[in-house]
Order: C-alpha cells, then structure tokens, then sequence
C-alpha cells in the first residue's frame, strides 16, 4: 500500500519505525524536496524477485545464535531499566556479546555509563560495518506479557512500550549471526556494536558523534519495531531541546504581592511570545513544550519556574535560528516581568539522512523473510486491539512496497550518526496493526512469541545485509556516494553545546568520583554530631 493512500495512524506508524520513537511523532508528512543524484539505480544486488544469496545463511547464523538473541531479548524485557539507568541492560548485551567473541573496546563511552562499543576483527584491513542496539525502556508501561493492562514482572512503572528490548536484540543479535558468517566464509573485516544507550531522552549516539565514534565505518545499520515491515527514503527533522528558567522573588500573595516578582508570570508571557512566533516561523519548523515548574501555592509569588520546549526544523540551521529567537522571548518576558532568564540549550540532534542504497538492500533483505503468525498470535494481537478499541486487523501479513522520498516532523538521534557515515535504517512488525508505539501492546507482545519473531527475522537481515556490504565493495561505493550527494561538503558539526558534557539527567550516583568521600574524610571533626 503507498503511504499516502494509508489511514493517518498508519503513516505515523510506519514512519516511528524508522527510529522517531525517542521524541514521537509530530507534524504532517510530507513529500520531500527532490533528493540529489544518486546511484541508487544501479546499485548492485539480485534480479527483482529474487532473494539475495547471503540471506539463506544468514538464517543459518540466526539459528545457531537463536538462544543468545532470546536471551537478550526476554532478559532485557524482564529487566525494564529507564535511560541512562540501563546497568543491567547494558551488561547483559556484554555479556552475550564477549561470550561471542567480540573485544569490549570501551565502557562508559562518551561519557554515558551505561554506553559501550564492542567489536570484532578477522584478517586485516577490510570494510567496517556497525550496528546500533538500544536497550532503555519507558516509565508507566509496565506490562504483562497478556493481551491487556496487567501488572508486568515488576509492576507497571517502566516497561518497554517501544519495544528496545527487540531491537537491541535483532542489532546484537545480527552482529553475532554476521560474525559467524565470516568465519565461515573466511571474509574480512570489522563488525563493530555501538552500545546506544538512553535513546528516548538524551540519546548515547549523539555524545558519540560528537566524539566522532563512526566516521571510519562504512555502514551502520539498524532497524526499530513498528506495525509494519518496511524501508525507504525517510527524511527526519533536526531538533535542540532547550530549558527556559525563570527566577523572580517570593512574597505573599495576598498581603504585599508588590513586593514579589512572579517567574510564573514570566514563564506566562514567555509562552505568550512563542505563540507569536507562529506566524512567523516556516512551514517545517514545530515549537512544542511544557511548563515544569509554576509554583507551589496560590498564595505565593513564585520566585521560580521553568519550561521544556523543542524545537524543530528541516535542518540545524533553520534549528538554530529558532533557538536563537527563542533566546530573545525568554530575555523579553524576563525583563517585562523584572526576572531573571536562564536559558540551557542542553541537547540537540541532526536531521536523518536516507540512504538510497542502503534503503533498497534491506528492503530486499526483509522481502525475502517470510512474515508468519500462528493463529494464536493473531489472536493476541486483536485481543490487544479490542483492548485498545482498535479495528481487529491482528498483525501485518507482508512488507509495504518501498518507500518513496518522504519526511516527517518527527526526530531521531541516528540523524547523527548518518551525518558521519552511510546509515540504513528498517522497521519490522512487532505490534498489532493500528497500535502505536509508547504504548502497553508494544510491552505485551515484546514479551512473548510475536517479539521473539521480530527480534530473530531482524537480526537475519541484519546479517544478511551486513555480509553483503562486507563482501561487495560496488555496494559500499553507492552508499558513500549517496552519503557524499546528501550531505555535501559541510564539515560535522556536534548539535550539543561545548559546554554540555553529560546528559542532563544522567543519575547523580553514576557521577560520583569519590572526592566527594575523600574530601569529607578530612573535614575536621568539631563534636557537633554528638551534640558539641
């Protein structure tokens, strides 16, 4: 089915797999401007209709390594750890990882504990082709691997309504099918699996780019659970997450409010002045956000109050005009108000570009697995359905033809890695028809049959493709020379500030040096802790 002819929540479906779970779905889709030259056309691969060689021993592979990709998806779903707190998570695809074969090369990568890199080597030289495993779950989803709300394993307070359980297991999982076929096949080169950590708030892949962790790779690929199997030219937005503080002065509300200074109501006209950018702002750029903080009580000024907006655009630098704009609405509404404006542009991300070759090998790839339900299945699928009071469709029975140049207002933080070298990104069903991602189907199905099948036909065209870059060097040619045509000549850039060293939310308890212990060791010991 073209995607213009699919319902609305279809579209949104289909395009969150192409990895814009982490900041959602907002904004119409659109046709996209018209792509530069590529050689997508000629890029080699096999007559239509036929699947690509390397597709029957890559499930070969994927059979072998059936019961470490289970375990790393049903362990990881059991598990359920939010961002930047994926310890167990994160040592769980080590540990599946090291048992493989692969050399752990970095721990805490970028700054982000809970980040790694893993790799393997045979022969020298040769091509390098990444993977890109996410593994954090989302708060209040929570479930039960049962078509409807039930408490999961470890009740409802985080569960994996975006299905990272699978995906990290379908990429980890590939890496290691792939592994095996080059030690068959007596194949160079560099399998490498980058540890993506927290991507649904400050996403590991953006602090990696930063430290340009993937400009020697050749590839680097991916995929994300959606309703449907599909891949294509997807364009996606660039965007800066920025807070805005305001700080005033208390002072009772209904005695001497005049001696106050309200950071609500600078927060207020702060809205007030985004809401007039409206007008003003092009047709692709989205300004969305929330107030944080407001106050207390009603009968007290408050003296603080902070909003979370994002902000976004075609690219970073229509972003970073509206950012700087922003910058002055919140100066204004603190002088109007005689306050204090903070503003913290504290993350930020590129806009993804497609990659035409990359795009058609794993459509082909994921044509050539049989999409298979049992009947109890898709039972499940359209219990959940009727749960969710969604049409009884049950799961997606084939792939969506390829998909043409489309775009989206949505974001991902694997814009920034394909800024630094040829991505490929897929989506595979793991959900029913109809049912969006962050939602609790998503956790339901995660954790039974329907999510084991994503996480093993993922990681065979995963392996499947991955052979095929490593094995044909007219094929990485096409993807770098796409890559060349979209980006041009612009030098990478990091979308964080200088000053933006770790995430924002990074855990206080992962941070800790010891100084801190060191330094109250030797504070002198004055007798007040038994009263003087």
């Amino acid at each position: 089915m073209p995607l213009r002819g699919m319902p609305e929540a279809g579209r949104r479906a289909v395009l969150a797999g192409f990895g814009m779970a982490g900041f959602g779905m907002t904004g119409a889709v659109t046709a996209a401007a018209a792509p530069p030259a590529s050689p997508a056309a000629s890029t080699p691969g096999p007559p239509p209709g036929l699947p690509p060689a390397s597709s029957a021993a890559a499930a070969r592979a994927v059979e072998a390594a059936r019961d470490a990709i289970l375990r790393l998806s049903r362990e990881v779903w059991t598990q359920a750890e939010l961002s930047l707190h994926e310890e167990k998570s994160a040592a769980i695809h080590l540990r599946e990882l090291e048992a493989a074969g692969f050399r752990v090369t970095s721990r805490g990568t970028s700054g982000i504990p809970t980040a790694f890199v893993a790799e393997w080597s045979a022969g020298s030289g040769g091509p390098v082709i990444g993977y890109m495993p996410e593994y954090d779950a989302l708060p209040g989803l929570g479930n039960a691997a049962e078509p409807r709300q039930a408490p999961g394993p470890a009740g409802t307070g985080v569960g994996h309504g975006c299905g990272h359980n699978m995906l990290g297991a379908g990429c980890t999982g590939g890496a290691i099918a792939l592994r095996a076929m080059m030690r068959e096949a007596g194949t160079s080169g560099t399998i490498r699996v980058y540890g993506c950590a927290a991507e649904e708030t400050e996403g590991a892949k953006v602090y990696m780019a930063r430290d340009r962790l993937f400009e020697d790779c050749d590839a680097v690929l991916a995929w994300h659970p959606a309703p449907f199997a599909g891949a294509g030219i997807v364009r996606l937005t660039a965007v800066d997450k920025v807070r805005v503080m305001f700080h005033g002065r208390s002072a009772h509300a209904g005695i001497a409010p005049w001696e106050g200074r309200s950071a609500l109501k600078a927060a207020e006209m702060f809205g007030l002045g985004v809401q007039m950018m409206r007008e003003h702002i092009l047709p692709s750029a989205r300004m969305h956000y929330i107030y944080e903080q407001a106050g207390a009580a009603p009968n007290v000024i408050p003296d603080f109050a902070q909003v979370w907006i994002l902000l976004r655009d075609l690219d970073r630098e229509k972003v970073g005009t509206l950012t700087a704009w922003v910058r002055q609405v919140a100066e204004g509404a603190a002088m109007a108000t005689q306050t204090r404006a903070e503003v913290i542009h504290f993350f930020g991300m590129h806009d993804l570009l497609p990659n035409e070759p990359l795009a058609r090998l794993l459509h082909r790839h994921l044509a050539a697995v049989p999409i298979e339900w049992t009947e109890e299945e898709q039972a499940f699928a359209r219990a959940c359905q009727r749960e969710a009071k969604l049409p009884e469709a049950g799961m997606a029975p084939q792939p969506l033809p390829f998909l043409q140049e489309i775009s989206a207002g949505g974001s991902t933080d694997v814009g920034e890695v394909s800024y630094q070298a040829p991505v490929g990104v897929f989506a595979w069903p793991t959900m029913p028809l109809g049912v969006g991602l962050h939602t609790w189907p998503v956790t339901a199905c995660g954790g039974m049959s329907i999510g084991d099948k994503g996480s093993l036909n993922t990681a065979r065209v995963l392996a499947a493709a991955g052979y095929d870059l490593m094995t044909d060097a007219a094929l990485r040619e096409a993807a770098r020379v796409d890559f060349r045509a979209r980006r041009g000549d612009r030098p990478f850039t990091s979308a964080l500030p200088a000053s933006q060293k770790r995430p924002m939310g990074l855990p206080a308890f992962m941070t800790r040096t010891g100084d801190d212990e060191m330094v109250s060791g030797l504070q002198p010991d004055t007798g007040a802790r038994n009263g003087g």
